[in-house]
C-alpha cells in the first residue's frame, strides 16, 4: 500500500509540476505578445513623428504604420486570447494541488493508522508479557 499511495503522490506532484510549468509558459507568451505590441507602438510613433502624418484618414498615411498597427493589434488579441488560456491554466493548477493535497492528506491518514495499528500490537504483546510475568 505504501508503495501505491507513494507514487500516486509522485504522480499528482508531477502533474502539478507540469500545470505549473504551463501557466508560466502561457504567462511568458502573453508578456512577449505585450513587449512586442509595446515596441511596435514606439515605431509607429516614429514613423508618425518622421512623416508628419498621424491621421489615418490622410491619403499620404504610411503604409509602414498600418501594418505595423494591424500587427500590432494582432497581437494585443492573441494576448487577450492567451489570457483566457492563462485562466483555464491557472484553474487546472489550482485543481491539481487540490487533488495532490488530497492524496498527502489521504497518505498521512493511512500512515497514522499503520502507526496506531502498531502501537496496538505492541500495547498487547507488553500486556501478554505482564500477564505472563505476573503469573510467575
Amino acid at each position: 500500500m505504501k508503495s501505491k499511495s507513494a507514487s500516486l503522490i509522485r504522480l499528482k506532484k508531477f502533474q502539478v509540476d507540469e500545470k505549473r510549468r504551463q501557466v508560466m509558459q502561457i504567462e511568458a507568451m502573453v508578456a512577449d505578445f505585450q513587449r512586442m505590441a509595446a515596441e511596435l507602438d514606439q515605431q509607429i510613433e516614429i514613423e508618425h513623428q518622421k512623416t508628419g502624418i498621424s491621421d489615418m484618414a490622410h491619403f499620404a498615411y504610411s503604409t509602414f504604420a498600418k501594418a505595423a498597427m494591424t500587427r500590432r493589434d494582432n497581437l494585443l488579441n492573441s494576448a487577450n486570447d492567451m489570457r483566457e488560456k492563462l485562466e483555464a491554466a491557472q484553474d487546472d493548477l489550482a485543481e491539481a494541488i487540490e487533488e495532490l493535497k488530497k492524496v498527502e492528506l489521504l497518505d498521512q491518514r493511512e500512515q497514522a493508522r499503520e502507526q496506531a495499528e502498531i502501537a496496538k500490537q505492541e500495547q498487547s504483546e507488553f500486556d501478554e508479557l505482564g500477564r505472563i510475568r505476573y503469573r510467575r
